[in-house]
């Protein structure tokens, strides 16, 4: 006779196997109370919040190269002394600078209309009274890309894109190629100018602007972004199924090289040979709003948490060099002197602030074999916050990719990106767009990670990272 188990009984003894071999999670590392204690204040910090309004206030736009951007270092230079830094200094380098002009653009056909848009940094200019042309319309990058040579001659090109919102800001990367890469394609098809749809996840009528670049032989046309709601306009014109001309009007320039630099201080370490860790945000902005989200809290937090450090009363192992990088918007100039600078340091560790203001949800790390130890003491110590331990390799943000390409280890402590894209590069970019309360998360959340890592007992030396 065969005995039949209930279903239940029987998957549970065919998993009992499984489940008895399954190891028990490991004890988490322990947390360094002196650690828990200044991550518990700094959730009461004031100084991050300070360092925003007062750059928003007081200096506001900071366009890479231009005079706001020294006025900018000056501001930054005198603030970081009153915090009570070590070694402040201003690095200074030279950049070719972009300047915007008149802005302009409407459909004269079939169904006039008047547009919002802005030029993308390096873009080229119409003549004074701009041009009138024929728009051909691409849905995405892909389509323009298998435009043939020459179609688009004396056109305008349009490059749609479909940005969703992602916690992990990778929409960004998929569909900002439109920006980044788009403009140059279509002056290689035969284009006389390119407009693309905003590379954002808002509904209002303020586009976002942002680099965009064109390879040596490749002559500048004028490239500009529309609102979204414009861009949208435009392609609901498009399904009528007849021919859209647009007049537009852009005057940008370019005017030549001109001074930009990093700003630098430091909390002195007690061991000169266990390495600097290096934390930072990029000082510029772009010319449309005062950069509070982007980059002015990056700054803040940073900075912010070093200070906790310095007013412990505790000097760290490592010394924390907190810089201030210029130039970053228009193409990572900053970190690119600072690591041919400074490259031949020894940095035990970079990290990057520069995706806003909301608060940490994830952190990852690269670290070398010698200082896993590190990486489970970090989990343990941020995972109060709200922070969980991804699994990815550190070390983004364009300012420490030149330090980190030496390999320097890294670890990225990732913030919410599922609103930044509404006022990422607009006139939106302002400081009722910070929150004190997910700004002050920000800052424990950085306190820890540098009262962990500086104070690190274990040798952080060069990671090997796998060939691209």
């Amino acid at each position: 006779m065969i005995t039949r188990l209930p279903l239940a009984a029987l998957l549970l003894a065919t998993a009992a196997p499984a489940l008895a071999q399954r190891a028990a999670p490991s004890a988490p590392a322990p947390v360094d109370p002196q650690v828990a204690a200044l991550r518990d204040a700094a959730l009461g910090d004031t100084v991050a919040y300070d360092i925003v309004e007062g750059m928003t206030t007081e200096v506001g736009q900071r366009l890479a190269g231009t005079e706001a951007e020294a006025r900018a270092r000056r501001w930054s230079e005198a603030k970081l002394k009153a915090l009570g830094f070590s070694n402040v200094r201003i690095e200074t380098y030279r950049m070719p600078v972009w300047v915007r002009g008149e802005e302009r653009a409407e459909i004269l056909a079939p169904f006039p209309q008047k547009l919002n848009l802005v030029a993308l940094g390096n873009s080229g200019a119409t003549p004074a009274k701009g041009i009138d042309a024929e728009v051909v319309i691409f849905p995405t990058y892909g389509d323009l890309a298998a435009a043939p040579a020459g179609s688009l001659k004396g056109r305008i090109a349009y490059v749609g894109n479909a940005m969703m919102r992602t916690q992990d800001g990778s929409s960004y990367g998929q569909e900002g190629v439109a920006r980044f890469a788009g403009p140059a394609l279509a002056a290689r098809k035969g284009a006389a100018a390119i407009v693309i749809r905003s590379i954002g996840t808002d509904t209002h009528r303020l586009p976002h602007t942002g680099t965009t670049n064109f390879p040596d032989g490749t002559a500048a046309i004028p490239a500009a972004a529309l609102s979204v709601p414009d861009a949208k306009l435009l392609e609901a014109m498009a399904r009528r199924g007849q021919p859209i001309r647009m007049k537009l009007v852009l005057t940008p320039r370019q005017v030549g090289e001109q001074e930009s630099g990093n700003v630098i201080a430091e909390v002195p370490g007690t061991d000169p040979n266990a390495g600097v860790v290096l934390v930072g945000g990029h000082l510029d902005s772009w010319d449309l709003a005062t950069g509070a989200i982007d980059d002015a809290s990056g700054v803040a937090i940073t900075a912010a948490a070093a200070k906790r450090i310095l007013d412990s009363g505790k000097r760290p192992r490592r010394t924390i060099r907190v810089v201030w990088f210029g130039a970053e918007e228009v193409g990572g100039f900053g970190g690119r002197d600072y690591a041919a600078k400074h490259g031949a340091e020894r940095h035990a560790l970079a990290a990057e602030s520069d995706f806003g203001a909301d608060r940490v949800w994830r952190f990852e790390t690269t670290l070398p074999e010698t200082a896993g130890a590190v990486g489970d003491r970090l989990a343990t110590a941020l995972s109060p916050l709200g922070i969980v331990r991804g699994t990815g390799r550190a070390g983004d943000g364009s300012d420490i990719a030149p330090v980190i390409a030496l390999g320097v280890a890294g670890v990225d402590l990732n913030q919410s990106g599922l609103d930044y894209f509404d006022t990422h590069h607009t006139p939106d970019d302002t400081l009722d767009r910070v929150d004190p309360e997910k700004l002050r998360q920000n800052v424990a959340a950085w306190t820890t990670m540098l009262a962990v890592v500086a104070d690190a007992p274990e040798e952080i030396g060069p990671v090997v990272r796998p060939a691209r």
